[in-house]
């Protein structure tokens, strides 16, 4: 089992698509996904970022 990660580490992580690598970085792709979810007006996290309900819930 690997090494906890530190938040430190993370942060580096999330930023680091690690380019010249076989492996992914997990980080790096969680939060990129998470990006995605949340620009894409077809996902609840884009409803959730912004604090609002999504427009076909909206007024029912």
């Amino acid at each position: 089992m690997a090494d906890k990660i530190k938040p430190e580490d993370n942060v580096s992580n999330m930023q680091n698509p690690n380019p010249d690598t076989d492996g992914i970085n997990e980080q790096f792709k969680a939060a990129q996904d998470n990006r995605s979810n949340q620009l894409n007006p077809n996902n609840p996290a884009y409803w959730k970022s912004r604090g609002i309900e999504p427009e076909d819930k909206a007024g029912k």
